[in-house]
């Protein structure tokens, strides 16, 4: 990447709230959660990362904020999601779905551990973050899906 790409740049987050939390809603209805979710899925494979840095790194530079780990088990991992833009979402309170960032981390969390992983998010208003709880079953081994080709 030319060094141009990685300067930061200023984003405003009324526009960003604007397209994520109002038109995207409106666009997919009752389906919102579901489509999301996949989405998240979808741009994991898209820009896989190869580890738990790379990770916490894709969540800044793609301005969706700070990942911490909070607790890690056997075959579960929560982290906090925390930042700027995450607290003016919630205080404008239109921060209501994270879909697409559980999608993400399931699949990223998936192909990191190798077993079929699900993820699941709990906004905590007052605090202004979002845990995620990530699980995986090590009796469940996971195989990236194929494209099929025409």
């Amino acid at each position: 990447m030319s060094e141009s790409s990685e300067t930061p740049k200023q984003i405003s987050l009324f526009g960003y709230s604007l397209i994520r939390d109002v038109l995207v809603p409106e666009l997919l209805g009752t389906h919102t959660n579901e489509i999301l979710y996949w989405a998240g899925k979808n741009l994991a494979r898209k820009y896989a990362v190869q580890n738990e840095e790379e990770l916490i790194h894709f969540f800044k530079k793609a301005d969706w904020g700070n990942l911490q780990l909070v607790k890690q088990r056997k075959e579960e991992i929560i982290l906090e999601l925390t930042g700027p833009f995450l607290e003016e979402r919630m205080k404008m309170n239109q921060a209501e779905y994270f879909t697409l960032e559980a999608g993400f981390l399931a699949e990223q969390y998936a192909m990191l551990k190798q077993y079929q992983t699900e993820a699941i998010y709990e906004p905590q208003k007052r605090k202004a973050t979002v845990q995620f709880v990530i699980k995986w079953d090590s009796r469940d081994p996971y195989e990236l899906p194929s494209r099929k080709v025409k």
